[in-house]
Formats: C-alpha cells, structure tokens, sequence
C-alpha cells in the first residue's frame, strides 16, 4: 500500500468517527530490503531499507479527556502501561506541546509482537499523528517524526506515512513508488528481539551506501537475514 496519509483521508471521508470516540489505523510495514551500513558511536546503526506498508494492521480507538491522564487499555502482559509505546508517546507530545488535555486509548491488536512487522512502531506513530490532530497542537510531521525517533527508529517511517526508501537511522525519507504486490506473510511461533539481532556481533555492519537508483534496481536482501536464521532456527 503506497496510500496517502491517513489524515488525508480523515478529511476525505468521516468514518473515522463513531460517537466521543475516534478510530485511526496503525498498519504493519514490510522491510522489501535492508542494509546496515555502519554502528555509531551512540549505538544506532545506519541503514538503507525500503518500507512498504500493508492494508491490514491495528486500530487505536481514541476519546478525549479534560484532564492530562493518559489511560490506555486492555492491558498487556508483562508490560507496564506507562513502558508502552503508545503511552510513551502520549506523554511526550504533552510535554513537548505543554497540551492539558488527556485521552482514553483503546488498543485493538492484530499484528503479531516479535514479527519485524513495526507493531508497537506503528502504534506509537499514530498515537502522535492522531492526538496532534485531536489536540490541535499543530506539531508538523517533521516535528512529530523527530520525537518519534526518540521512542524507536521505526516510528519516524510511520509518522511519514508511506512507502519509502528511509536512510540514516531511519529518519531520513526518500518517497518512491514501489510496484504493489500481493505478500503472504507469515508468523511462526516465536518472536524475534530486535535488539538481539542489532547487537550480535555476526551481523553485517559495512554494507557500502548506494544511490536510490541502484537500490531499486538491485536484488533485494537483507543483511539481518543470517543471523535471524542461526539464531532462532
């Protein structure tokens, strides 16, 4: 799904809303290739990747509150409310807006955690875009990627809000119409730690930069592959 943002949408059509409450999309993404091109010294690694998003993902079903709570449900085991990225988020627009007002956030999960498919990224990213514009707190999308990418490197790529060549540690955007395919996608019993991956020390690190046109006209892969594979065989 190359699609347009989804608050283009919200002013095309009004289905978003059902009562006091609101309903916004948080879809999953696909990685079409990944390459690492360097560690920095603060720990992020920098890379070359294609995101394409998919038509199917969570839904965040938001009311607004007069006071500043943030009250986020169900609950998720073995998480605490205030370490969930959709409550991070909410915070950090508060303070980074001085907003007084709160929300009532209900989570309806679909997507798999540990599948590499940007659940919580995802999450987290329509939580800031959805409550900047309920909020009117008028942050650009610029701006909200930029606090995005304090909660995760993927966050920036779903406040963009399409397909993308992203650079960097994953804030840099170059659009790009990938052909859309149908995907299969499967989950197999296990979930995958990103930062297991990111940090074994088998994972390629120096893959040279390209241009976008050798990206795209290059067989894609993914640099990733190799160790997810050894180790969770």
């Amino acid at each position: 799904m190359k699609t347009h943002h989804f608050l283009t949408a919200l002013s095309e059509k009004h289905d978003f809303k059902s009562g006091n409450a609101w309903r916004f999309p948080s879809p999953a993404k696909l990685n079409l290739f990944l390459y690492i091109n360097n560690k920095r010294a603060d720990g992020y690694h920098e890379l070359q990747t294609l995101f394409q998003f998919l038509d199917y993902g969570d839904w965040l079903k938001i009311s607004l509150r007069d006071d500043a709570e943030i009250c986020l449900t169900p609950e998720i085991p073995h998480l605490k409310p205030e370490d969930n990225l959709i409550y991070r988020a909410a915070k950090l627009l508060q303070q980074k807006t001085g907003c007084s007002l709160g929300a009532n956030i209900h989570l309806d999960k679909v997507l798999p955690m540990g599948g590499g498919v940007g659940g919580g990224s995802s999450n987290a990213a329509t939580t800031l875009v959805a409550l900047n514009y309920l909020w009117q707190t008028q942050l650009s999308l610029d701006e909200l990627a930029q606090l995005g990418v304090t909660l995760g490197a993927d966050v920036p790529i779903f406040v963009h809000g399409k397909a993308a060549i992203a650079e960097g540690v994953g804030e840099i955007f170059h659009d790009c119409e990938p052909e859309e395919k149908w995907f299969v996608v499967l989950k197999p019993e296990t979930s995958i730690s990103t930062a297991v991956v990111f940090s074994h020390p088998d994972l390629p690190r120096h893959t040279p930069k390209r241009t976008v046109e050798q990206l795209l006209t290059d067989d894609f892969a993914n640099d990733c592959e190799k160790v997810v594979r050894n180790c969770y065989p």
